[in-house]
């Protein structure tokens, strides 16, 4: 495994993070101890969850993968060998069954206590906002639209406060964000020098060979200012692992079960460009997964790459992907085919 710190810290996380959304829908808890032993023991000592999961969210399902987290620290006593990662939802009817008051601060305190409790730590390392609560170009939207009817209200510093809370009550270490912008990124920064609040470290969102929007602005402001992504969906909820190429739905598999979340990475533009880098993974003698998060895990921005599986083989392979280097050639056809197809699943 190789290592490097959360941004602004010294705290040393594994350049690949263990996802863990499955947990409680797809896979039991049995199977997401088994994850945990496993991605423990080949070095991985970061965990991302948040109390929206399982997925697809659903109020039967709230908070089971924490709960399945929380079981295996009590079992195994290895919370101090880890480092934990949560999120608060973020507002819509989408979460309505968590809570309805986005990021208030009643809302935050409330949020951390029962993750608290799930988890059955008394501390998070890091603590992310899932989503902004203002509309905004996430999940899927690949452009801003402004709305002027939107009743939102300016809350960074607000919000910044009520983490500050929580991290001053030992409750959280470090706060970070997801599906984010560079406006709202730099917002956050801009709350945080004028009234000496928390810094948001890392920012998690979506980032593999079909979805590269991060680059557009995203990247420039996680390098000048030092803010860590933290890539989800790095295979395309597992288009780029080739299992759904011909239109293929494998049973059990996510894009059998739930298609509305293949549908973003779908398109006739992602499927040829998906074909084409398999093309080029086989030319090489590679996967076309590992080859796709070795592309991720080797890119400058990019603190831990958040891999997920729901049977060991593809935990097994997704881990492997920290032991291949991608060669000069490699990057340039990956390149070519980004230049031809740009973004196809955003």
């Amino acid at each position: 495994m190789r290592y490097t710190t959360l941004p602004n810290t010294d705290v040393k996380v594994s350049k690949i993070c263990l996802g863990t959304m499955t947990w409680g829908e797809q896979n039991t808890e049995a199977e997401g101890h088994e994850q945990m032993d496993y991605a423990l023991d080949q070095g991985i000592n970061f965990f991302d969850t948040a109390e929206l999961y399982s997925v697809p969210a659903r109020a039967e399902t709230y908070g089971s993968t924490e709960r399945i987290i929380g079981t295996w620290f009590k079992k195994t006593g290895n919370r101090d060998k880890i480092i934990l990662a949560s999120k608060i939802a973020g507002p819509g009817p989408y979460t309505a069954h968590i809570r309805t008051g986005g990021f208030a601060k009643h809302e935050i305190d409330d949020a951390v206590e029962k993750s608290l409790k799930r988890l059955q730590t008394d501390y998070i390392d890091l603590y992310q906002l899932h989503w902004p609560e203002r509309n905004t170009h996430f999940f899927g939207k690949r452009d801003y639209t402004h709305e002027p009817s939107e009743q939102w209200k300016d809350n960074f510093q607000e919000i910044l406060e009520s983490l500050d809370a929580v991290i001053k009550s030992g409750k959280v270490r470090y706060v970070g964000l997801s599906n984010e912008v560079p406006w709202g990124v730099m917002r956050y920064l801009e709350e945080s020098r004028k009234h000496g609040l928390p810094k948001m470290i890392t920012i998690q969102n979506p980032y593999s060979l079909i979805n590269r929007t991060f680059e557009g602005g995203n990247a420039e402001v996680s390098m000048r200012e030092n803010i860590g992504l933290l890539p989800y969906s790095p295979l395309g909820s597992g288009s780029l692992s080739g299992k759904y190429i011909g239109g293929k739905r494998p049973a059990k598999s996510r894009g059998a079960l739930f298609p509305n979340f293949l549908a973003r990475y779908d398109s006739p533009q992602s499927r040829e460009a998906i074909e084409r880098y398999d093309a080029l993974a086989k030319a090489h003698g590679l996967t076309l997964a590992q080859m796709a998060l070795a592309f991720i895990n080797d890119r400058p921005f990019v603190t831990s790459n958040i891999i997920g599986a729901t049977t060991m083989e593809q935990l097994k392979e997704n881990i492997g992907s920290i032991d291949v280097t991608l060669n000069d050639e490699v990057l340039k056809g990956i390149d070519e085919i980004h230049a031809a197809i740009p973004n196809p699943a955003p």
